[in-house]
C-alpha cells in the first residue's frame, strides 16, 4: 500500500510563476516533474490564471450588456445568500425544539 503524500500549500505568487513558466514555453511534463506537482493541481492553476483579464473581456461589449452581466452576477449571489439563510433558519429552528 502506498503512503499518501502530505498535502502541501502553495502561495498565489508561486502558482502564478509556474503558470508564467508554462506560458513562456516550458512543457507541462517538465514543470510537473521539476516542482513535484500533481497534474490536476497544475491544470487547475493554468485554468485559474489563464482566464482573460476583465478589460480584455469587456472589449466590444456595450454598457447595457455590462450592466446585465453585473446584475446577473448580483442576482446569483443574492440567490445563494438566500438559500444559505433558509438553511440556517431550518437548522436553528430545529435546535430550539
Amino acid at each position: 500500500m502506498q503512503k499518501r503524500k502530505k498535502r502541501r500549500v502553495f502561495s498565489q505568487e508561486f502558482k502564478k510563476q509556474v503558470v508564467e513558466l508554462y506560458k513562456a514555453g516550458k512543457s507541462r511534463k517538465e514543470i510537473i516533474a521539476d516542482y513535484d506537482l500533481t497534474p490536476s493541481a497544475f491544470d487547475k492553476w493554468v485554468r485559474q490564471y489563464d482566464e482573460p483579464e476583465e478589460n480584455e473581456e469587456d472589449e466590444g461589449v456595450t454598457a447595457e450588456q455590462k450592466e446585465i452581466r453585473e446584475l446577473r452576477k448580483e442576482n446569483a449571489q443574492l440567490k445563494l445568500e438566500n438559500e444559505i439563510l433558509k438553511q440556517a433558519a431550518l437548522i436553528f429552528g430545529r435546535m430550539e425544539k
